[in-house]
């Protein structure tokens, strides 16, 4: 049936509208679908945060009074990537967790890498031997620590003193040493010097003397 007039100009401009509104609902549609996909930072950030939820709820021994756990981020994404690997390696982290360190107390870090043969862990024991796991353990992915802030800053100042310390000393025998090379260097300068300068004289000398020799006492 054709439409002509003001007819066909209201269904012309109705279905131009109707075409404009499901137009900008599609795109509503497919921004509001957009909006809900995560960026790959965004699903990392999320993976990271179950991790360590699921972490802290791991039952510490409590032999372990520090715990640091430091993770790559090679590791994190293998981890998602694999959800066998991110397995093995909970369970490797809720073994070592719930050791005893007895009859001693324990600082613990736990480094976890791309592989599992990048998995290491690292203790201290005693109160006054956990200086390096303070030092070592500043920027970790999980971090309990049952001292005062101020005895880790004072522990850390402390391995960071320590570690100057041997540097100087380091530094302090090499110049000793090089100090040493060089005098003896030095005098074996001066002595290859007096050597040819006394070689020098002998044959000066016994020049003279051949010249001073008459003719005739030379046979």
């Amino acid at each position: 049936m054709a439409i002509s007039g003001v007819g066909q100009n209201f269904y012309q401009n109705h279905v131009k509208t109707t075409n404009n509104i499901n137009g900008a609902e599609k795109f509503a549609l497919e921004k509001t679908e957009n909006t809900k996909e995560l960026s790959e930072a965004e699903e990392m950030e999320l993976f990271k945060k179950e991790f360590y939820a699921e972490l802290e709820r791991i039952p510490k021994n409590s032999t372990i009074i520090n715990l640091a756990v430091n993770i790559s981020e090679e590791a994190f994404k293998n981890m998602k990537a694999d959800p066998e690997y991110r397995a093995k390696i909970m369970s490797v982290l809720q073994r070592d967790l719930t050791s005893s360190f007895a009859p001693l107390k324990a600082s613990l870090l736990i480094t976890v890498g791309a592989t599992e043969k990048d998995y290491r862990g690292d203790s201290w024991s005693g109160p006054n031997n956990d200086s390096e796991f303070f030092a070592r353990s500043q920027d970790s992915f999980y971090k309990k620590t049952s001292g005062k802030k101020d005895r880790q800053k004072e522990l850390l100042e402390e391995y960071l003193e320590k570690r100057a310390q041997a540097k100087r000393q380091r530094q302090e025998l090499l110049n000793e040493k090089t100090a040493k090379a060089e005098q003896e260097r030095s005098r074996l300068a001066k002595a290859w010097t007096g050597e040819r300068q006394m070689a020098a004289v002998s044959n000066a000398y016994d020049a003279n003397v051949m010249m001073e020799i008459p003719a005739g006492f030379i046979k």
